[in-house]
């Protein structure tokens, strides 16, 4: 089983590496997906995130395990949709759509007039993604962060891989960026649900704990 890991919203692959080295101690494989709209030169919209992931789950030979991390829910929904080799998916901390909807509709936004632009990273990141987080960590994780394209937030589902293929979810308790209540309603579409007292980011405060729920979720799920 190769873990395929989507990051949210402002990351590059990078924010993945200490649960990457985590997989590799319980003989896990993994691989970490570039989003286009995230980028210093970011690009396109919810189609060319949702292609970029499809391509990566492509490339594997074998089973996959797809784990979401915030907006990386909305790409990894539509993008795993209907591959045979998709045996679970994972949501931590995730936004979770049906077809027709978006991250904007999830969230009650009304949808702006256009969709160019670039949506910035938040003025205080490291309270909102990094709150127990240490300080090297977070001060490395922000100083990774990159500008956000507005397009894929309002791009629309097209397809939803849950419906097919059993999903876990994984509530962050601890999180200052989405709600608690707004995970619970998003982990309503998943067979299984776990929680970890963490803020929103347990791959880079818990890696080592985040690691041992995947595997074992995986194993559960497939």
């Amino acid at each position: 089983m190769t873990f395929v890991l989507v990051p949210g919203a402002w990351h590059l692959p990078s924010a993945w590496d200490l649960l990457r080295g985590e997989l590799d101690k319980l003989g896990r494989p993994s691989l970490a997906v570039k989003l286009p709209t995230a980028d210093p030169e970011p690009r396109g919209g919810l189609r060319e995130d949702a292609a970029a992931v499809r391509a990566a789950i492509e490339a594997v030979d074998g089973p996959v395990t797809v784990v979401a991390h915030s907006y990386g829910g909305i790409p990894v929904t539509e993008g795993a949709a209907g591959l045979p080799n998709v045996r679970n998916v994972i949501y931590v901390s995730a936004f979770v759509p049906d077809v027709d909807e978006s991250m904007f509709t999830l969230l009650g936004i009304p949808d702006p007039e256009t969709k160019e632009g670039l949506f910035p990273v938040n003025d205080d990141p490291r309270k909102q993604l990094y709150a127990d987080v240490p300080d090297d960590i977070a001060d490395l994780a922000v100083s990774r962060l990159v500008d956000q394209r507005v397009q894929p937030w309002i791009d629309r589902v097209t397809q939803a891989v849950w419906h097919t293929v059993p999903s876990a979810y994984i509530v962050t308790e601890q999180d200052q960026s989405l709600a608690v209540e707004f995970q619970e309603r998003m982990a309503a579409h998943s067979k299984i649900v776990r929680r970890m007292p963490t803020s929103h980011s347990p791959f880079l405060s818990r890696p080592a704990e985040l690691a041992a729920l995947l595997d074992e979720l995986a194993t559960t799920l497939s």
